[in-house]
This record gives structure tokens, C-alpha cells and sequence, in this order.
């Protein structure tokens, strides 16, 4: 009977876990790795749609192990991405996971980056989200051809940047 009643409350406690790594409508959801000495605030996120250069994209942010009141995450970004809003910070409830829907305003192609600042219990932690606009930049293209020095080695030349 007590081992029926333990797992039901495993149960319980598991069914809420599982929905918010979907998150909203089932959506994948990508988690931050963490380091044991940072805040202790899981970061989970997504980004909704395609990005492209000139347009919004929506990021969806999730946080959980909210353990102390007074926890709060701070966002900002760089390598050309803007807030489409102006709210940078919150308040984290403890207890309980919570999301924030964050806009992203791409300025070109390439990557940028929304930064994630949680901080609980005195301790911070940071989490880079890429956002990538277009195609990644290709490689050089291999020649294939091999030429031969003057002693007879063979040698692949390749373009210096």
C-alpha cells in the first residue's frame, strides 16, 4: 500500500516536469547546461519560427528550480540582435516553473545572441541562446587537385584567409 501511494506521488510530481520540457503546444525545448556552483535556475528555450533578418522572432524562455524568493532573470543581447521590448528583468516565483515569451529583432544575416542572466540566492548564471539568421557560412571549397613539389611530395594547397 505504501509503495502504491509513493509512486502516485512520484507520479504527481513527474507529470508537471514532463509538460514544461515539452513546453507550450508540445514544442521542443532546449536545455542550458549547468554549472553545480551557479544559481540553480534551469533555463530551457526555443525559438519559434525562422529567423530572418529585419523581423522579429519569438524566443520562449523557462525556468524551473526556483527554490529561494527573490530569485530573478535579466536578459540582454549582442552580435546584432535588439529586444523588440523593453522589459529586460523579472521576478522568478519559487516553486514553481514559469515562461517569458521574448522578441528578437535580427539586424542581418548571421548569428546573434539573446543572453540569459539568472540569479538566486546571491549566485548568477548565464546562458547564450544563438539566434541564426540565413544559411551558415559555407566552407572552402575543396579543390581536390594535388600538386607536386619539387621533390616529388604531394601537396594539397589551400586558400589562406
Amino acid at each position: 500500500m505504501k509503495t502504491a501511494a509513493a509512486l502516485a506521488c512520484a507520479l504527481a510530481l513527474a507529470l508537471p516536469l514532463a509538460a514544461s520540457a515539452a513546453g507550450p503546444a508540445g514544442k521542443a525545448m532546449t536545455t542550458a547546461p549547468m554549472k553545480s556552483n551557479g544559481s540553480g535556475v534551469q533555463v530551457q528555450y526555443r525559438v519559434d519560427g525562422t529567423p530572418e533578418a529585419g523581423r522579429p522572432v519569438a524566443v520562449v524562455l523557462g525556468f524551473d528550480g526556483i527554490a529561494a524568493p527573490g530569485a530573478t532573470v535579466r536578459i540582454a543581447t549582442e552580435g546584432g540582435l535588439a529586444l523588440s521590448g523593453t522589459e529586460t528583468t523579472r521576478s522568478l516565483p519559487a516553486g514553481q516553473a514559469t515562461t517569458w515569451t521574448v522578441e528578437v529583432l535580427p539586424g542581418a544575416t548571421g548569428i546573434g545572441y539573446l543572453n540569459v542572466f539568472t540569479t538566486q540566492g546571491g549566485a548568477t548564471s548565464a546562458t547564450s541562446i544563438p539566434v541564426s539568421v540565413g544559411k551558415p557560412s559555407a566552407t572552402m571549397p575543396a579543390s581536390g587537385a594535388l600538386k607536386q613539389s619539387t621533390d616529388g611530395e604531394k601537396i594539397l594547397p589551400m586558400q589562406v584567409k
